[in-house]
């Protein structure tokens, strides 16, 4: 008998917005850099981010609810603290600054213009 599938990586997060230029300027600002698809001008822009992606969907009103946050991991703890800055720089409010987590990571959270909360991280080193 064949083995069961099984979901091995998470490869999107589609997240709807109402302004895709003020989207793709924040998500630029926090290092998403590598526009795969589309652009601040478009109504559909996926980056790549590592080996999967984060789309943004132009809608005309975005249902707000609470569903999670995606968390996206840099390659250095001090990244976590200069992707902060940046978005505090760029005039961005983070929820609080880079802290140490006791589960291991250093990390923030912030809210994308719609409203979507998004984690910062990267493991700490043991």
């Amino acid at each position: 008998m064949p083995e069961a599938p099984s979901i091995v990586s998470l490869d999107a997060v589609t997240l709807e917005v109402e302004d895709m230029a003020a989207s793709v300027a924040f998500f630029n600002t926090l290092g998403f850099d590598r526009i795969k698809f589309g652009g601040a001008d478009s109504p559909f822009t996926s980056y790549k981010v590592g080996k999967g992606h984060l789309n943004l969907q132009l809608v005309r009103e975005v249902d707000y609810h609470s569903w999670g946050r995606p968390i996206f991991h840099v390659a250095k703890v001090s990244d976590v603290d200069a992707l902060h800055a940046a978005a505090v720089a760029a005039g961005y409010q983070p929820d609080f600054a880079p802290t140490d987590a006791p589960w291991g990571e250093r990390y923030f959270h912030i809210q994308d213009p719609d409203g979507h909360e998004i984690s910062i991280a990267c493991p700490l080193p043991d």
